[in-house]
């Protein structure tokens, strides 16, 4: 007897991409074959993202080269931009079932129930996001990959007038310590090296489960794994950082000094009408500081350009702020106005063309950044996860700094961390030899 087989195709975030690994492992255990989203299916599920019109976009597309794959297959969307333009699936030929970012786990269930009612209209799933929404237990099975995403938290209270997400994903829900802790015992005792914690609002973990709780205590837990090498947090906002998680990630043997804070401007006019609750002055004093106590951090953040009443000088600002930050990756993207943000109200719109230029410009200025900081490893020693054989006995990896290193070894070296002495900077990768 044939297994049903399954398609997922994801759009969007870390979390994104923890959540539909964790749905492929449910979908497995209900005797799922997963297969490639370009093949003949009788399942296909979308997974879709809402930060960007581009996004809608792509999810919309997805969603229409599904049914055109096989169109007797049967279409599942979830994810943000299923919670919030659900109306505009429903229209969609071919949709079956629609599921916002809540109830991911009774997938197979729902779609069960989707092929007992097949209609021209789809089974609708979206559940109301409220205060008695908790955070949805889904965990990864599989065993023996390098790195592995841990989604710990989700939602997010923060309201920046440009992001839909707080309305996609709903107000902040932690995962219980114990549950966390057990899925990282059990997928580095079967070979995960790395672990990387993510969540919406990463750095709002634990504020959903009273004053005793937070990421400094997940930190503090998990350095108490044996079998856990290393690991990473995904992204934390310049507004997380307490002395306590600063001391906490000092003092951690197992955490990458690597942070991803998000930035977005540079100039504070811009920053108010995005509703960022820092200014650059409190954000350079946070990165002082932790270059202080951590020297060498890899520093790596996200900038927009382009936003609302973004004048010359206010972006000006923002260059001069970036190259000041040195930061080691820039990620740089187009604001895009999200009807239901309080932004949206904004009149003062830049040309596609001027945001074109400006985010040419960042983005040379974030090569030469990145270039500048992988340098200053030559001639020192890095700790590097082997990931992928990239040509007949060369192997690439990731440094704990987060840089992408090369080293000629052998393939049985592929999903090992090994000390690797940098002895060059060459087309955008370092390259050194094992010591």
């Amino acid at each position: 007897m044939n297994k049903l087989t399954a398609a997922f195709f994801t759009l969007g975030c870390k979390v994104n991409q923890y959540e539909t690994e964790a749905l492929k492992n449910i979908f497995r255990q209900k005797g799922y074959e997963i297969v490639d989203f370009s093949n003949k299916a009788e399942v296909y599920v979308i997974n879709t993202c809402t930060v960007t019109h581009l996004s809608d976009r792509k999810s919309r597309q997805a969603i229409r080269r599904a049914h055109k794959n096989n169109s007797r297959g049967l279409v599942a969307v979830t994810g943000c931009y299923a919670q919030l333009a659900w109306e505009k699936i429903k229209e969609i030929p071919g949709v079956d079932l629609i599921v916002g970012t809540q109830g991911k786990r009774d997938l197979p269930e729902l779609i069960q129930e989707a092929k007992g009612r097949r209609t021209s209209y789809p089974l609708l799933k979206v559940k109301e996001l409220d205060e008695k929404t908790t955070f949805e237990e889904m965990s990864l099975e599989e065993a023996g990959r390098t790195r592995a995403f841990i989604k710990i938290e989700d939602g997010c209270e923060h309201f920046c007038s440009y992001c839909l997400v707080p309305y996609a994903r709903g107000r902040v829900r932690s995962r219980k310590l114990g549950d966390l802790v057990e899925e990282v015992e059990r997928l580095t005792a079967s070979g995960t090296k790395e672990i990387v914690l993510t969540g919406v609002n990463l750095g709002a973990y634990g504020k959903d489960l009273g004053e005793e709780m937070s990421l400094a205590e997940v930190i503090k837990e998990l350095e108490r794994v044996p079998t856990l090498n290393r690991f990473r947090l995904s992204s934390l906002e310049p507004t997380d950082f307490t002395m306590e998680l600063i001391e906490v990630l000092a003092d951690s043997d197992k955490v990458c000094h690597h942070f991803h804070i998000p930035l977005q401007s540079g100039d504070d006019y811009i920053l108010k009408r995005m509703n960022r609750l820092y200014s650059t002055d409190e954000y350079s004093k946070l990165v002082s500081y932790l270059r202080y106590i951590m020297p060498g951090m890899a520093l790596t953040t996200d900038v927009m350009v382009g936003f609302s009443g973004e004048g010359k000088e206010s972006f000006n600002n923002t260059y001069r702020f970036v190259e000041e930050m040195a930061f080691s990756r820039l990620h740089v993207f187009k604001y895009s106005p999200r009807p239901g943000t309080g932004a949206y109200e904004f009149t003062d719109f830049l040309s596609p063309q001027e945001k074109d230029r400006r985010s040419k410009m960042l983005t040379d200025l974030g090569n030469r950044l990145a270039a500048e900081y992988s340098r200053t490893f030559l001639g020192k020693v890095a700790e590097v996860l082997f990931e992928q054989e990239r040509e007949l006995k060369v192997l690439e990896g990731l440094s704990s700094h987060y840089q992408r290193v090369r080293v000629p070894a052998e393939p049985k070296m592929l999903g090992e961390i090994a000390r690797v002495k940098i002895e060059e900077f060459k087309d955008d990768y370092l390259w050194g030899r094992l010591i």
